[in-house]
């Protein structure tokens, strides 16, 4: 068993007794002191004088003194002691500037001459700092009705996600400073979506909005933290604005500044969690809600030692109404337009104008689009994925040579084959035909041969190179070239077999002219 630490108010009584006449053998059958520490403190009120009964008994701050004068000094062995002791003062003195050891150490030497390691340096460091009183000293804050809530995220029990696997989910709470009353909600992230949707849920439990929303500085609401200046998220920033609340980040490292919900968040961990089971996320949310309304909203308060529910009832109306309309909570996020004119968002590809590559710009993102600002100025919007992977493209963002590759398809083709005759088509059908090659560039490119050479010319070198079953682009832009289309074809070519052989004999058949004339009409 420990001794037992005598206060002050007992040393007066037994220095009553002692005056009284009592001795230090009748005093100690009481069991107030030993005999020991009797006898030395009967000689230390002799010695005072405070035995005198004419005398007035001096009051416990006096006998606290001498007692305390009284006291032994303990004797410190040397080599505990440090060489930097003479300097003790200066060290304080700078130690109370914020002054770091090391520099300390170095000051020591260069203005003091000091020829000590700086582990003695360190060692009075730590004597200065032990022996100042800490001091652990809180005020309790009071709210007025509607005046403010407080948000954290507690660690919530694994579940299984909807992808199969088991992961942790984490609880949104926001509680009412004044009345305690709770809204809890468990989500799989703490994305800046979450968060925003979260505040919007917990506004319309609570069916009304707070003057301000203390928060710690989690990375979906507060970009820099700061004691002074910090910077808010901008999808946060929003969302005050078009609920009509604000923003009170905490000093950083200092959750005691939202102490009401961090007790809420470990209430609900200590008695909520522990003693029910949960098939999935909805059952959990669901189960949690009853929770609230019937045993946490009316149970008695350990501070304010009403139900919070009764609270509640009091506070509602002095909470700001909700807007008429619910705010667009959109997510911003800065994005970069890569070489394909592609943002990438949640694993989703979405144009941008090509003319934008290589530069940053805002995005910002609801349930329903995706929109791109540069300079708070819309540059593009689209629907927003539904799967992973997804590539979103507007046309016209492209470059116009890629425009013109993707515009002129197969069904383009043939449409522009048909307009000039059944010769070209043959020709579009056979290239596009093809099982081995992937001839959509070599069709592109007889059909562009229209352009430079007419469709009437065109049609009558789709009608040479089929006879000579060769309908190749090269063999097409050949005859055109040399003028061949011009030229009248064999009686025995009139109607030539049409084969799909991708080797054929030399091109330069294609040009005889042997009994040919040249007078002739071309088409009959």
């Amino acid at each position: 068993m420990g001794r037992r630490k005598i206060v002050m108010y007992q040393y007066r009584q037994i220095l009553v007794r002692l005056r009284a006449g009592d001795t230090v053998r009748e005093i100690a059958r009481q069991g107030l002191m030993g005999r020991t520490k009797l006898g030395t403190f009967r000689g230390l009120a002799s010695a005072q004088g405070w035995l005198d009964p004419n005398q007035a008994a001096p009051d416990e701050a006096a006998i606290a003194q001498a007692l305390h004068s009284n006291k032994p000094q303990s004797k410190r062995a040397l080599s505990t002691i440090s060489k930097a002791d003479p300097w003790r003062v200066v060290i304080e003195r700078w130690l109370s500037a914020g002054v770091q050891g090391a520099t300390i150490h170095a000051a020591l030497v260069r203005e003091h001459q000091f020829q000590g390691s700086y582990s003695s340096v360190k060692r009075i460091i730590r004597d200065i700092l032990q022996a100042q009183p800490e001091q652990n000293v809180t005020v309790r804050l009071d709210f007025l009705p509607g005046e403010a809530a407080q948000v954290d995220f507690g660690a919530g029990p694994f579940l299984t996600h909807p992808d199969g696997q088991s992961k942790r989910t984490w609880a949104f709470v926001m509680t009412l400073c004044h009345s305690r009353h709770q809204y809890v909600e468990f989500v799989w992230d703490q994305t800046v979506a979450t968060w925003l949707g979260c505040h919007r849920r917990a506004f319309e439990w609570f069916a009304g909005v707070p003057q301000r929303v203390i928060i710690d500085n989690a990375k979906c609401a507060i970009i820099k933290a700061c004691r002074f200046d910090p910077q808010v998220q901008r999808s946060y920033a929003e969302c005050a604005e078009g609920y009509d609340f604000k923003i009170d980040p905490c000093p950083p490292h200092d959750p005691q500044k939202k102490g009401i919900v961090e007790s809420g968040v470990k209430y609900v961990k200590r008695n909520f969690l522990p003693t029910r089971e949960f098939r999935d996320l909805a059952d959990l949310n669901a189960q949690v809600q009853v929770w609230v309304l019937q045993e946490a909203g009316q149970r008695i308060h350990g501070t304010t030692r009403e139900q919070p529910m009764d609270l509640f009832a009091l506070e509602r109306s002095f909470l700001k109404p909700l807007p008429p309309q619910a705010p667009d909570l959109g997510v911003w996020q800065s994005v970069t337009v890569h070489r394909d004119c592609h943002v990438k968002f949640a694993d989703m590809l979405y144009s941008a104008p090509f003319a934008l590559v290589g530069k940053v710009l805002w995005l910002r993102s609801n349930d329903g689009c995706v929109a791109l600002y540069e300079d708070y100025q819309l540059v593009a919007t689209h629907p927003r994925g539904q799967r992973r992977g997804q590539r979103i493209t507007t046309a016209d963002h492209l470059p116009p040579k890629a425009q013109l590759f993707f515009a002129h398809d197969r069904q383009w083709l043939n449409t522009q084959a048909d307009q000039i005759g059944p010769y070209c088509r043959q020709v579009i059908d056979w290239l596009l035909g093809d099982r081995i090659l992937e001839r959509l560039r070599a069709a592109q490119g007889v059909i562009g041969l229209a352009k430079t050479y007419g469709a009437q010319r065109l049609e009558l070198a789709c009608r040479r190179a089929m006879a000579h079953d060769s309908p190749y682009y090269r063999t097409v832009k050949t005859i055109l070239s040399t003028n061949s289309d011009r030229l009248a074809l064999p009686e025995q070519s009139m109607a030539p077999a049409y084969t799909n052989a991708r080797f054929v004999r030399d091109a330069s058949s294609l040009f005889t002219t042997d009994s040919l004339n040249p007078q002739q009409d071309l088409l009959h």
